[in-house]
């Protein structure tokens, strides 16, 4: 092993770390003011059972709390539900064979993904999006049970950066401790440095062990490599304090998923809804403590006493049959406080309202009321496409085509696909995503398409004739829809198929045609020779 590169490994970890640190404290009062457990760790500073608590207890209003679970819970459903397909394997122009073995290896995957703990990872996933913009979830298949394993690495221990301008995360360095004795146990006796070796001889196996797992793409890589060296993207585990490479491997594909809402300029991080809605989050907050305080007053009264020798205010407790010794009952007066609730009320609404609106939860959330109408429904999964439509693009990208691409590395050569046709051997494939927020994003052709036929309807009517139904292409369209309303493909005959389904009814109309004509013949020659006898 190159005993340079534990030293550059540390070298570039330094780096990345000065390189976020000035977003930190921004990532940090969003988590505050959102989810307080979720932020700790940033700028070194570790949440205890008993800081969270006190933090959340800060928080004096949940509207947007409730309202980033709502959009993650959203974003979850839209783009990666458990109940559906969300994804196709197309590699273009397949035969019917290649067909049957992409969608069946399609909905295999899609099975192992969700047979797995991805459910439960992937909302604390969209958690983290919501609130600080970006997250990092590790893939990997379970050695143990078999299948798929996601893991999150939580962002306040991760530092990445893109190996491209603009580019894609590819790169991720994420520091992480064990003790004496897991690091000999994961690594070996061997392996470890002196130090480390030396603390496990004179067994003190709970001492700290500061690590880096460093995910980088090399620049020089084999394809379809079989040493872990040579494979596209390194893996490198290195000791802190004495820069020594612990383990180096490889990976196929790039193991993390590491998607982000809105790029911070000049930077390879980002910031989530949560940044546009802290002001009114924060301004929220401080109407709500104003408010406890006037209450404390409204419900308490407010006093003024007079120092008169007899009585001493400092030692005044007010309370029920209590008697207060005064000179004079003037000597101690109620004020009128001159707080206007109704002021703090109409202000709280508000900002409550426009947190609701800037993290789209009052559009989002299921409304309350009778079942709305198909035109009601057609409204709103237009108006979330709009609001949800620019974030699923980067979503698609950053998110579903890497996270896709790598469990399907992992299931394919686990075998879990069973051998595919030769004619798919070398060939690369595109994902098409058919979850419920991508065809929300179709149906603008479906609504095209219906205002199109019904244009050209009024005009053959008009007209009074239907000629101009010579442009359009039926079958053509009624695939469009089909597409684009997500209806089951078993629904839909192949172009094939229909050909030959044509040429059948059009050798039926035929045949019945010259049996009518063979008929009318008959019955016209026994006229005839009915007439001629008669004559």
């Amino acid at each position: 092993m190159d005993s340079d590169i534990g030293s550059q490994v540390v070298r570039r970890l330094a780096t990345l770390r000065a390189a976020r640190q000035p977003h930190e404290n921004t990532w940090q009062e969003c988590y505050d003011y959102s989810h307080p457990i979720r932020g700790s760790g940033f700028m070194g500073h570790i949440y205890d059972a008993e800081t969270s608590k006190r933090k959340r207890a800060e928080l004096l209003d949940a509207t947007s709390t409730d309202s980033c679970r709502i959009l993650a819970s959203s974003i979850m459903g839209g783009l990666t539900p458990a109940n559906s397909i969300w994804f196709e394997l197309d590699s273009g122009d397949e035969s019917e064979e290649e067909k049957r073995w992409l969608g069946a290896s399609a909905k295999t995957l899609w099975e192992n993904i969700h047979a797995s703990n991805f459910d439960a990872v992937g909302f604390e996933c969209m958690l983290d999006l919501v609130d600080a913009g970006w997250f990092c979830m590790y893939v990997e298949e379970d050695e143990e049970n078999g299948g798929l394993n996601f893991q999150l690495w939580h962002i306040s221990g991760v530092f990445v950066a893109a190996s491209k301008k603009g580019g894609l995360i590819d790169t991720v360095y994420r520091p992480y401790t064990l003790t004496v004795e897991q690091c000999v146990n994961e690594f070996g006796l061997d392996n470890v440095s002196d130090a480390v070796r030396n603390n496990y001889t004179e067994q003190k196996y709970d001492e700290k062990v500061e690590l880096v797992h460093a995910i980088y793409p090399r620049k020089i890589s084999v394809s379809n490599a079989r040493l872990a060296k040579n494979l596209p993207f390194a893996s490198v585990t290195v000791e802190c304090k004495s820069k020594k490479p612990l383990r180096e491997s490889g990976y196929h594909e790039f193991p993390c998923v590491v998607p982000r809402w809105m790029l911070i300029p000049n930077s390879d991080y980002a910031v989530g809804p949560m940044f546009d809605a802290l002001p009114d989050v924060k301004e929220l907050n401080e109407i709500n403590r104003l408010e406890l305080a006037s209450l404390d007053i409204a419900l308490g009264g407010m006093w003024i006493a007079e120092d008169d020798g007899v009585l001493n205010p400092k030692s005044i407790k007010l309370g029920a049959r209590k008697v207060i010794v005064a000179n004079s009952v003037n000597s101690m007066k109620e004020l009128k406080s001159s707080a206007d609730f109704n002021v703090g009320f109409t202000k709280k609404e508000q900002l409550q309202a426009s947190i609701r609106k800037i993290l789209m939860s009052d559009q989002l959330q299921p409304q309350d009321g009778p079942a709305m109408t198909a035109t009601e429904v057609h409204v709103r999964v237009g108006l979330i496409r709009q609001l949800l439509g620019p974030v699923y693009g980067r979503m698609q990208a950053e998110y579903l085509q890497v996270l896709i691409t790598r469990c399907f590395g992992l299931a394919y050569r686990a075998g879990v696909f069973g051998r595919a046709p030769d004619s798919l051997v070398n060939r690369s494939f595109t994902i098409k995503y058919v979850s419920p927020l991508a065809r929300a994003q179709k149906l603008e052709d479906v609504t095209a398409i219906e205002r199109l036929y019904a244009n050209a309807g009024a005009i053959a009517a008009a007209n009074g004739d239907a000629s101009i139904f010579d442009n359009l292409d039926d079958d053509e369209a009624i695939r469009l829809v089909s597409d684009a309303l997500g209806s089951p493909a078993k629904v839909m005959r192949t172009k094939e198929d229909v050909s030959r389904l044509r040429e059948a009814k059009k050798e039926a109309q035929e045949e019945a045609q010259q049996a009518a004509q063979t008929q009318a013949l008959t019955q016209e020659a026994g006229s005839a020779a009915i007439k001629s006898m008669a004559a």
